[in-house]
C-alpha cells in the first residue's frame, strides 16, 4: 500500500503537549452547542501550528439550530487562513442526534461563512451507511471505521481521512494524500481533493467511487413539483433519474389504458357500421312506398261509393 500521511484528533480528554512525532496533521475539537469551547483549544492548536502540521478544527454538532451553532464554532475556533473546519456528526451522551437536514445545513453555513476554509464531515461508517441521507459531506468525508485495516474504511464513497484506531489514549488518522505539502495545497484549495483511491490524489476513482462521486452527490435541484421541494432543495441524481422514470412508467400505463379504450369505441363503431350496412334501406323504401300506393287506392275506390 503507498504511503499516506498520518495524523491525530484531540480534545479536552488529551493533552495539550500530544506527541507529534511522525504526525502531518492535527484536529482539534472547538466547541460544541452554542455553549461549550474545549479548555486547551488555543494550547492545542498552537502545539500543532508550531510542531509544522496541518491544522484543523471540529465542533461536535448538537440537535437544534445548526446555523447558530456554526456561528459559534466559527467565532470561537480561530481558524487562521487554510485551515481545515469539521462538522462532527454523531449521537451525544444524551443519546440525541442531530438530523440530516441538521448536518447538511450546518455544513452549509459554515461555507457560507468561511468561504476560503475546507469544510468536511466526521461520521462514524453506521452513520454514513445507515442515517446518511443526503450524500452531502461538504468538501470531503472524514470516516471513522476503527474496525478496517488502515487506510480501508469499509465505504464505496471516497474520503479524505480515515479514523482507523484509537492507541494510547489518541484517536489515530490516516489522510488520504501522498505528503503533507499535498494535504497543505489541498486546504488551500488549489489542489482537488483526494480521488479516495490508497495513495492520494494520483490513484484513479474505483467503478463504486465513481458511481457514487456521480450520481449521489446532492448537487441537483429539487424537481419543482416534488413535495418536499422546500424542505429537501437539492436532490442526488440517481433520485432524480428514479422519479423521472417513475413518472414515465405512470404515464406509459396511462396511454396504454386509453389506447385500449380507444380500440374498444373503434370496435363499437365498426359494430354499428356494420349493422347499417346489413339494413336494406332501398327495400323498406319500396315497402313503404307500395304501402303508400295501397292506401290511395282503397280511399280512391271508397270514395265513389259515398252516398
Amino acid at each position: 500500500m503507498a504511503e499516506l500521511i498520518r495524523g491525530v484528533d484531540v480534545a479536552s480528554y488529551q493533552p495539550s503537549s500530544y506527541e507529534v512525532k511522525g504526525l502531518d496533521f492535527v484536529f482539534v475539537k472547538a466547541t460544541e452547542a452554542t455553549g461549550y469551547v474545549n479548555p486547551k483549544l488555543a494550547a492545542q492548536a498552537a502545539r500543532g501550528r508550531d510542531s509544522g502540521l496541518v491544522v484543523g478544527f471540529y465542533h461536535f454538532l448538537r440537535k437544534g439550530n445548526p446555523e447558530a451553532q456554526a456561528a459559534y464554532f466559527l467565532k470561537r475556533a480561530g481558524a487562521r487562513a487554510n485551515e481545515i473546519l469539521a462538522c462532527d456528526w454523531e449521537s451525544a451522551p444524551d443519546g440525541s442526534t442531530p438530523s440530516n437536514d441538521e448536518k447538511d445545513r450546518f455544513i452549509r453555513e459554515c461555507v457560507r461563512l468561511a468561504p476560503r476554509h475546507r469544510v468536511i464531515l466526521y461520521c462514524n461508517r453506521d452513520y454514513w451507511l445507515n442515517r446518511e441521507r443526503s450524500n452531502y459531506a461538504g468538501d470531503g468525508l472524514w470516516i471513522a471505521d476503527p474496525s478496517a485495516p488502515e487506510g480501508h474504511p469499509r465505504i464505496s464513497h471516497p474520503w479524505l481521512f480515515h479514523q482507523y484506531s484509537i492507541s494510547g489514549g489518541m484517536d489515530r488518522n490516516l489522510g488520504n494524500f501522498p505528503t503533507r505539502a499535498a494535504l497543505q495545497a489541498w486546504a488551500k484549495g488549489s489542489e482537488p481533493a483526494s480521488t479516495g483511491g490508497i495513495g492520494g490524489g494520483a490513484m484513479a476513482l474505483t467503478a463504486d467511487q465513481t458511481y457514487a462521486a456521480v450520481w449521489k452527490t446532492d448537487k441537483v435541484p429539487t424537481l419543482a413539483d416534488a413535495s418536499d421541494a422546500q424542505a429537501n432543495p437539492t436532490w442526488q441524481p440517481v433520485s432524480v433519474l428514479r422519479d423521472v422514470w417513475a413518472s414515465t412508467r405512470d404515464t406509459q400505463a396511462r396511454v396504454r389504458a386509453l389506447e385500449g379504450e380507444v380500440a374498444a369505441l373503434r370496435a363499437q363503431l365498426d359494430a354499428m357500421a356494420a349493422s347499417l350496412t346489413q339494413l336494406d334501406v332501398s327495400g323498406a323504401l319500396g315497402a313503404l312506398q307500395a304501402a303508400i300506393n295501397a292506401t290511395t287506392i282503397t280511399l280512391s275506390a271508397g270514395g265513389g261509393n259515398t252516398p
